[in-house]
């Protein structure tokens, strides 16, 4: 896959005429949706990122066969009807998410179309949670995504949301790179047989904030998830400068987060008479 193949065609104006107000109806249905559920800036970002890595950022997990559970703001709206892709939608609402948790504002490319199919069989694209390093360095590759910054970057949208104890239940007492202290508050809240949907921070220091605290908490080992450890704690990894670059600067990880999400918001775009505009019931 090639990243930004129609890069040039996106533009944060792209609505400018046909649709002026897209970007403040967004963020009125999400800042709605923030009152009754905190996680949804996350889940936004994660349904963007999740779209994007597989066959390019063109809206398909949001085809009723391949829905994305719980992300419901982008099927409400009704503006615009046949003119605002999903995919740009995701787009708009990651960013929005990002800053209403306290996170940098961008001017958001759009111009994406949607699929008309799905693939299932392609979401062993997306990063899991159980990848070694040099997995999730290859699965970025692969997308054109190769640079470190944009790795430990993005990865930074774990500031904020909730994983569940399936996701990170096997490290707790068994992983070195595991902070023992933490280890021990992770078993009590995800005992050994205990309910793997059960929910914690993914950063517990500032939960709902999207913030530096992040990578703070990776320099000392208290990454939730082992592919977010991975990116300090891997000898010689050249993400762990990245780490205590952002570690050390918010400003200078939110100008790289934002750059990143510009990146991979430009991955194997569908653009003008490819894909179609769906209008989700």
């Amino acid at each position: 896959m090639i990243l930004g193949g129609s890069k040039a065609q996106l533009s944060p104006t792209f609505y400018a005429n046909t649709c002026p107000n897209v970007a403040s109806i967004v963020r009125e249905v999400i800042e709605q949706a923030v009152q009754s559920d905190i996680r949804i800036g996350a889940k936004l970002i994660r349904a963007h990122f999740h779209d994007c890595m597989v066959d390019g950022c063109d809206g398909s997990l949001l085809l009723d066969d391949d829905a994305a559970n719980g992300i419901v703001s982008e099927k409400d709206i009704r503006a615009c009807p046949g003119v605002v892709s999903c995919a740009d939608i995701l787009a708009l609402g990651s960013q929005i998410g990002v800053s209403l948790a306290g996170g940098p504002t961008w001017q958001v490319p759009l111009g994406r179309r949607d699929s008309r199919t799905a693939n299932r069989g392609g979401t062993s694209a997306i990063p899991s949670p159980f990848d070694d390093f040099s997995d999730l360095q290859r699965k970025f590759r692969d997308v054109g995504l190769e640079d470190s910054t944009n790795l430990v970057a993005l990865s930074g949208a774990y500031a904020f949301g909730h994983a569940r104890c399936i996701t990170f239940r096997q490290r707790i007492g068994t992983d070195t790179t595991l902070d023992p202290t933490f280890s021990e508050v992770l078993a009590q809240i995800c005992p050994l047989g205990g309910n793997d949907n059960a929910l914690t921070n993914l950063d517990s220091s500032t939960a709902d904030d999207f913030d530096n605290n992040y990578y703070t908490n990776l320099q000392n080992n208290r990454g939730l998830l082992q592919t977010n450890q991975s990116l300090f704690s891997t000898t010689g990894a050249n993400t762990v400068a990245v780490v205590d670059r952002f570690a050390g600067s918010q400003p200078d990880f939110f100008d790289a987060f934002v750059q990143s999400m510009i990146n991979m918001g430009n991955i194997s775009p569908l653009t003008g008479s490819n894909g179609e505009i769906n209008q989700l019931e």
